[in-house]
Parts: C-alpha cells; structure tokens; sequence
C-alpha cells in the first residue's frame, strides 16, 4: 500500500451505526480519497470519503451483519445488512492487497487528511470541489 500525505500510523478502529460490524485496523493508513464516481455516488447518496489499509491489518471485533456485495466485476462493497452503513470497498483481483474504509465509518480521532479528489468527471452537478486539493478526471 502506498501512503499520500500524512497518513495515520497505529491502531485504528471503526464500526457501522448500529453496531453489528466492528473493526480494528493493526497498521498504516493511507490518507483519505474522495471518489466522486458514480457507484460511489449511488451507494453513499454523495461521494466517498476513504481511507485505505492493507486487507492483512484489517480484523474484525464483530462481523455478524457484515455483508459483501459484488458491485463491479472487479470490486466489492462491504455493508451493515442491518443498519446499511456503507463501510468498505475492495478489488477483487489476486493481486489486491488494499481495502477501501469509509472514513466516516472510523473512530476519532483519525489523523487523517482529505488528499485529492478522483472521478471528478463524474461528480454529480449539485456541488463544488473548491477546497484546493488535486483532482482527477479518473483514477
């Protein structure tokens, strides 16, 4: 995993809203991403905000409702069956190694820092990015 920015490094942990999925993170993560895509977009009524961490350093304290859904050939989306919080985002490819966290889905405090915006090509048309930070058509 490669880290941007500031980054948080040490022990990190997180949950949805009712409870049903807890986790830990045991290492690095990267500094948040703002992804403006449309699935995005689609599966947290805005844009996402996420951190990322090595799938190893990722451990779960609770998973009861954790739920992964397959929104793309090539990723899928980890949710609270119960509550519906839209928790993480992962490759499904061999060579992923990295999982996507919700950033507001992290207890504070983080450490972290908004780095850039990806997908901006697809931002909806009721916002403006204007905070100063690089953006990217795509990925």
């Amino acid at each position: 995993m490669t880290t941007t920015g500031h980054g948080a490094v040490g022990h990190h942990q997180g949950g949805c809203l009712c409870g049903g999925v807890r986790y830990e993170v045991r290492g690095p993560l990267r500094d948040v991403i703002a992804c403006h895509c449309s699935q995005c977009r689609r599966t947290s009524g805005h844009f996402v905000a996420a951190a990322a961490a090595s799938t190893a350093d990722l451990h779960f304290i609770c998973d009861v409702s954790l739920t992964w859904y397959a929104s793309s050939a090539a990723a899928e989306r980890g949710f609270c069956s119960t509550c519906g919080s839209n928790l993480f985002w992962r490759p499904t490819t061999p060579e992923a190694h990295t999982t996507s966290i919700m950033a507001g889905t992290l207890d504070v405090p983080t450490g972290l820092r908004v780095i850039r915006h990806i997908f901006v090509a697809d931002k909806s048309d009721y916002y403006d990015i204007d905070d100063g930070l690089p953006q990217e058509a795509g990925w």
